[in-house]
């Protein structure tokens, strides 16, 4: 039996596959594959909800079992696939930023906002002016792993508030310009206590 590493390994080799079967050329044998594959999900999605309508019809218990496999990494992906997960959306992303949260804030960030609607995520960062180090690519890396783990049927993530904040101490050179300018009278005498070059 494979586990969750290997497990969501076959996920992404299955997608790979169907991508590669996408660029095939059209002819009688795509079509019969894509045929093929069809059946297949139909044939397997009709047997597992029915399998979750006998397990949810037997009260409490067949409830907590499926809370369960919405839990359950392997099982998770399984109903995802097949629309049958017991969590909708916006629940589901909502757990993926409880999860990562000590991870961010370890960071000197926290997640300020988290927005769902048909598909798109928008997720908004509040970072503190000392990060340890930590990179915008790091902190998008723990989001989008963190978020398609477990809702990876979104349409679209867009993580907000990663923009480099200025070092400390660099000025820029508009500012140093308007500083010079403001140093410097119309009639282009300098004022008191600026230093002439």
């Amino acid at each position: 039996m494979a586990n969750d590493t290997e497990f969501q390994e076959q996920i992404r080799q299955l997608g790979r596959l169907v991508a590669e079967f996408d660029q095939l050329p059209e002819g009688p044998a795509r079509i019969a594959g894509k045929q093929l594959v069809q059946l297949l999900m139909d044939l397997h999605g009709t047997g597992l909800e029915r399998m979750m309508e006998i397990i949810f019809e037997s009260g409490d218990a067949g409830r907590g079992i499926i809370d369960k496999l919405g839990q359950d990494s392997r099982a998770a992906s399984l109903l995802l696939l097949y629309s049958l997960h017991p969590d909708d959306l916006v629940t589901r992303v909502e757990q993926a930023v409880e999860r990562m949260r000590s991870r961010l804030r370890k960071l000197s960030c926290a997640v300020a906002s988290v927005h769902a609607h048909e598909g798109v995520v928008q997720v908004r960062l509040a970072i503190a002016g000392h990060g340890c180090g930590s990179s915008t690519g790091d902190l998008r890396a723990i989001v989008e792993e963190g978020v398609y783990e477990l809702a990876p049927d979104i349409t679209s993530l867009e993580i907000l508030g990663l923009e480099e904040p200025t070092p400390t101490g660099f000025v820029s050179l508009g500012s140093l310009m308007g500083q010079h300018l403001a140093a410097v009278t119309p009639s282009g005498h300098i004022l008191e206590g600026e230093a002439a070059d």
